[in-house]
């Protein structure tokens, strides 16, 4: 973290974290892909669960990137037996919350997945067959994110890949013989999501259970302290409002997507899980820069942390750029992947077209948000996080749906993603000026300067 040449060790932290992010993408999409032959309607009904997978995130991955920022910045300043704490309090907290989420969900699952937009009769069965092998799941999906987040805090980014991967394999396989072998439809294709999520979690243990992880999981070490509770709660938070306003703006979107037809839902439900496969790329190399980031902040090697910051920026807004361009390009013949109806695959390019041609201000502003969650600079990190799809995108879904009908609901994302430049621009540049004011300080400026 402190020697190795930062254009190496951001790939190297970054390459094994995005590998898993773009291949749980890919098993979303097969998710997709696979129901999609049973028709519109199932199609919506994963759709929807989306919403739910984002819910039952926002319990993991509020602790699990609370922790991630304060065990890099204990471990930067060689505060280990601390760390472990701080890990182990994330963990059990993360099965805690899960199962409670579990049992509300169980309970109320009618009025749960009519909430989540399956207003369709034929929507509403497929999504609540889908929701209850997820929420069966969830104390598991939980803590997953906790484990993968506080792997990639002390550097061992390749067993958090191998955690992710191993779940996303497994899905792609048991997709297909639970949905058409054994003939369970939607449900199938939840069950290997639950699956494949139950495999991960272990996966991800066992480095913990077996010494080979810096960090320790134990019953022994949880327990809250005012530092724990506060560093958690402040890096933790702006997580929990970006996820809460995730799944809120992508409930609003499905209702008001719905509000026009089953074809409408269906093509936002695509191009959501099409998008997250170029999104997960990006957002995969920023938290392979994030804990870099904390890491040399706590150690006051801020050179480090200015050389980080410039170097993802740059590679994050050209890689985006490349795979965005062949995305845009090829937009219909995507859509027409996981749907033959014509108007399902104007709409889905249109978005996926709007979205591409906006991805590299998305990419910086991701970069900006990453380096305010990994400096624990929690006000910063909050606004962006609330920016992209609360700010700015709840907003834009309402007026432009209301103004410009479906298509206005399609370019809603795309719109939003511009807008938050407005907030991302002023504060990269202050954090810009504060990391470069200790330079000075510390002497750390390049000897030409």
């Amino acid at each position: 973290m402190l020697n190795d040449s930062i254009p190496k060790l951001i790939p190297k932290m970054a390459i094994p974290t995005m590998i898993s992010m773009v291949v749980m993408s890919l098993y979303n999409m097969a998710d997709t892909f696979f129901v999609s032959s049973l028709g519109e309607a199932a199609t919506g009904a994963v759709g929807i669960n989306s919403s739910l997978t984002s819910f039952i995130q926002m319990a993991g991955s509020a602790l699990a990137i609370g922790a991630n920022s304060y065990i890099a910045r204990l471990l930067g300043a060689k505060r280990d037996k601390e760390a472990s704490k701080v890990l182990s309090t994330a963990f059990f907290s993360a099965m805690i919350v899960g199962v409670v989420l579990m049992i509300v969900g169980l309970i109320f699952m009618k009025e749960l997945v009519y909430i989540l937009g399956a207003k369709d009769e034929a929507v509403a069965a497929y999504a609540s067959d889908y929701a209850s092998y997820m929420l069966f799941a969830a104390p598991f999906m939980a803590a997953v994110f906790v484990m993968n987040q506080c792997l990639r805090a002390e550097g061992s980014s390749t067993f958090s890949m191998f955690g992710m991967l191993s779940g996303a394999f497994l899905n792609i396989i048991l997709d297909p013989i639970f949905i058409f072998t054994f003939h369970w439809e939607v449900a199938g294709a939840a069950a290997a999501t639950a699956v494949s999520k139950l495999v991960s979690f272990f996966v991800l243990l066992a480095p913990y259970l077996k010494g080979h992880a810096l960090l320790h999981i134990s019953i022994k070490d949880f327990g809250y302290t005012k530092t724990i509770a506060l560093e958690i709660t402040k890096m933790g938070f702006p997580t929990l409002m970006r996820s809460g306003l995730m799944t809120l703006a992508s409930v609003i979107t499905n209702n008001v997507a719905a509000g026009f037809s089953v074809v409408a839902l269906a093509a936002i439900s695509v191009v959501n899980r099409i998008m997250m496969f170029v999104g997960s790329a990006l957002m995969g190399f920023g938290q392979g820069y994030q804990p870099v980031a904390g890491f040399n902040w706590g150690a006051k090697r801020y050179d480090r942390v200015w050389k980080s910051f410039w170097f993802t920026l740059i590679s994050g807004c050209i890689g985006v750029t490349i795979l965005s361009i062949p995305t845009a390009i090829f937009a219909p013949q995507i859509i027409s992947i996981f749907s033959q109806d014509p108007e399902a695959i104007s709409i889905g390019a249109f978005s996926i077209q709007i979205q591409c041609l906006v991805m590299p201000i998305h990419a910086a502003v991701i970069v900006v948000n990453m380096t305010y969650a990994g400096l624990g600079k929690a006000t910063g990190a909050a606004i962006l996080s609330i920016s992209r799809q609360g700010i700015c995108f709840i907003p834009s879904v309402m007026i432009l749906s209301t103004a410009f009908g479906v298509m206005g609901l399609a370019a809603a994302q795309g719109v939003a993603d511009l807008a938050t430049l407005a907030l991302g621009l002023p504060l990269g540049i202050r954090v810009l000026k504060q990391v470069r004011a200790l330079m000075i300080e510390h002497n750390q400026l390049p000897k030409k300067e």
